[in-house]
């Protein structure tokens, strides 16, 4: 499966916006490329990516068959409380990888 990289601090000052950066390791193959002997090499690409805290959507993401592989994904998000953060990236089959990271608001 996919493996993911995730940037996030994990303590953060009340009213704080947090920035989330993610990167995952995918080929996000288009399917219109050709192999060494002119076959087609199968279209594999992650289509969705969503950012819940605390099971609220916070962020969301289509990705097509233009997003380069690898691809990296930032964005920012105030958590209102302490809580977890869960992402989510989903593949054309219907295969995701799911990683949760907790944040906590540190006390003033």
């Amino acid at each position: 499966m996919w493996k993911a990289r995730i940037s996030v601090p994990s303590k953060v000052s009340p009213g704080t916006a947090v920035t989330v950066k993610t990167l995952i390791a995918h080929p996000m193959e288009t399917g219109f490329r050709r192999d060494a002997i002119g076959a087609a090499i199968p279209r594999d690409i992650l289509t969705r990516f969503e950012a819940r805290f605390m099971d609220e959507f916070v962020f969301g993401a289509d990705l097509h068959p233009g997003i380069a592989a690898n691809p990296y994904l930032s964005f920012e998000f105030v958590p209102p409380a302490s809580g977890t953060l869960a992402l989510m990236w989903r593949d054309q089959r219907g295969q995701e990888v799911r990683e949760t990271l907790s944040i906590e608001i540190a006390a003033t």
